[in-house]
């Protein structure tokens, strides 16, 4: 297990609904008000990262949305320490502007910005503000091209490069960003191409809530493509966090989000999320077994099982690590009392058990 401590990132609820397609009361706001005193207090409890979503129409209960790169950069200017991370979508970004916007809040923010590369799984959202909506595969590949355009203009000068999605002929940016060698670029997925691509040319690769089972043969085999192409990843994990003082609380505050699920929602959801999937040439992708339950959190959450007593979920979380985890990236039901509980009763649980556990490893 690696001596370096789990980071810590949380979902930015810059989109109305929470993150539960579910009728339960949220003290949750997608407003800035909120969020800026979200951000502040997650600082303060010790997390590493604020990930905010992108999303251009309502649907799943997402009835409003704040632009991802606006969002972030104003979650930065109200913390010191934060790094965030700015959900792009290929198609209504290209990689020239999202280069320059980042490269410029880089450099306000004292090196304290990343990306989150997001290819595409909503196909009516693509249609809706009139993009292409391309094959399965056919994204990852643009998304990788424009990963490896947003590393060269961040990189070279005089940049050059034809792809089929994109092409820079003798470019140069300046001022390049503060981060050396550049700001960290994250990317999500469950399919075989999402990893082939992060094994490619992603710093960090985003999965959907598993079992540390599950979550072991995705970094397995993860870890194996990104040696063959000489390159290094990390690995975050989606977790729905439900810590309460007693196990039997924590169970039933699940038992009520499910109770309460928008089935139409979940439903609708599921099928779009499958609909991505199964374009795969696997057939697989995003939520391919995914039960009623599981889709009522977007990405899986409940799987990874972060419900029940501090202790529990500390323990759980150093069981990540040691299957491969470097980051977990939490959602709760109301996030700024559950993100101040979180820092307060379950981050030195988990800072002692690593902590155990290197003093053990040396002896």
């Amino acid at each position: 297990m690696s001596h370096v401590p789990v980071k810590f990132a949380y979902w930015v609820p810059n989109v109305s609904g929470g993150l539960v397609v579910s009728t339960i009361e949220q003290r949750t706001h997608w407003g800035i008000d909120y969020n800026r005193k979200l951000a502040q207090l997650a600082e303060q409890a010790g997390f590493d990262y604020a990930l905010t979503q992108i999303r251009f129409t309502a649907g799943y209960g997402a009835e409003y949305q704040h632009e991802s790169v606006a969002f972030s950069h104003a979650l930065l200017a109200a913390t010191e320490r934060l790094k965030v991370i700015a959900a792009i979508l290929p198609g209504p970004w290209n990689p020239a502007l999202a280069a320059k916007q980042l490269a410029t809040i880089d450099q306000l923010t004292n090196g304290r910005v990343a990306i989150n590369l997001v290819s595409g799984w909503f196909k009516g959202e693509f249609h809706g503000i009139g993009e292409p909506w391309l094959d399965h595969d056919e994204r990852y590949r643009r998304s990788e091209e424009f990963i490896r355009a947003l590393k060269g203009i961040w990189t070279q000068d005089s940049f050059s490069f034809a792809g089929d999605f994109y092409r820079f002929r003798n470019y140069t940016l300046k001022p390049k960003p503060l981060q050396q060698p550049h700001p960290e670029i994250f990317q999500g997925g469950s399919s075989r191409a999402a990893r082939d691509m992060a094994a490619r040319v992603s710093d960090w690769y985003f999965t959907n809530g598993n079992t540390p089972e599950g979550i072991r043969a995705q970094v397995e085999d993860l870890r194996a493509k990104a040696a063959a192409n000489g390159h290094s990843i990390k690995v975050g994990v989606n977790a729905f966090v439900i810590a309460r003082d007693t196990e039997a609380e924590a169970r039933a505050v699940l038992d009520e989000i499910i109770a309460k699920a928008n089935p139409e929602a979940v439903q609708a959801f599921g099928h779009e999320a499958r609909n991505a999937g199964a374009a795969s040439p696997e057939g697989e992708g995003n939520w391919a077994k995914s039960s009623f339950e599981d889709l009522v959190q977007y990405n899986d959450g409940f799987k990874t099982n972060l419900i029940g007593t501090p202790e529990q979920i500390a323990e759980r979380i150093v069981a990540l690590k040691a299957v491969g985890v470097d980051l977990v990236l939490a959602g709760f039901l109301h996030f700024q009392e559950e993100v101040e509980y979180f820092g307060r009763r379950v981050l030195p649980l988990v800072r002692e058990l690593e902590a155990r556990a290197a003093a053990q490893a040396a002896a």
